[in-house]
């Protein structure tokens, strides 16, 4: 098989993917959009949070041009991302108990805000407690995971729950278990990951609607511009400025 054929099977399952989310997540990308677009105008805060390549979407929304200024990452050491050394090591800290709670306790996440939890099992003991401890302070979590784990595989947390399971709205990635889209006779293991394409415009279709409908209201959407935009240094300024008491990883 020529590489640009699985090239194209690829892009088509991703499609695909993407599609179905614009189809069958309409309802809950229009209600997560609405809740976040609440929280900005209620004076609230944001937060994402994402462990392993999870982290990826995650930092997508965060100090993003023409995303929400207000949009922080709630960052867990050695978890967001791959550069902790060895990377098995992330893995393993998020089947660890306490970890979340020890991260909200220390962070300025607080009751009236709202947490992004971003895992695709969402098997875990570190989303599944992020979540449930965030709304035990009064957070509200939209969860972002492939369901079908919750059927398909046990969870790792002492409750038997997946993150689904401590949500107040569930974004469904449709992401089939083991992330891998595409299979060959000739290679061994399932290949090709659509879960970060897919998470990502999920979470930049809530944005948009959250965007929309802040302007609807009347109140501008505290949004960034690209820097290599001639006058777009001058506008994040000013947001950051008129913002800033909501914004946590600026100095």
């Amino acid at each position: 098989m020529s590489e640009s054929k699985l090239a194209g099977q690829f892009l088509d399952a991703a499609i695909g993917l993407l599609q179905r989310v614009r189809d069958e997540d309409a309802e809950p990308i229009a209600a997560a959009g609405t809740l976040i677009a609440d929280t900005v105008a209620d004076g609230g805060r944001l937060f994402a949070f994402g462990a392993g390549h999870s982290s990826l979407a995650a930092q997508d929304l965060v100090y993003r041009a023409g995303g929400l200024a207000l949009m922080n990452l709630l960052a867990v050491p050695g978890v967001v991302g791959v550069d902790v050394m060895p990377a098995t090591l992330g893995s393993a800290l998020e089947r660890v108990d306490g970890l979340a709670s020890a991260v909200l306790d220390s962070s300025p996440v607080r009751s009236g805000d709202v947490l992004v939890v971003i895992s695709l099992s969402g098997r875990n003991a570190l989303p599944v407690e992020m979540a449930m401890n965030a709304r035990a302070l009064g957070v509200k979590v939209i969860g972002v995971t492939s369901v079908a784990y919750a059927s398909e595989t046990k969870s790792r947390h002492v409750s038997g729950t997946f993150l689904k399971d401590h949500c107040d709205i569930v974004l469904d990635s449709r992401i089939a278990v083991g992330d891998a889209e595409l299979t060959l006779d000739t290679i061994e293991a399932p290949f090709a990951p659509a879960s970060t394409v897919v998470t990502t415009a999920l979470l930049q279709a809530v944005m948009a609607t959250a965007a929309g409908a802040l302007a609807d209201r009347g109140i501008e959407p505290p949004l960034l511009r690209s820097g290599n935009v001639d006058g777009g240094h001058d506008w994040n300024g000013r947001v950051m400025r008129e913002y800033g008491d909501r914004i946590f990883y600026r100095h």
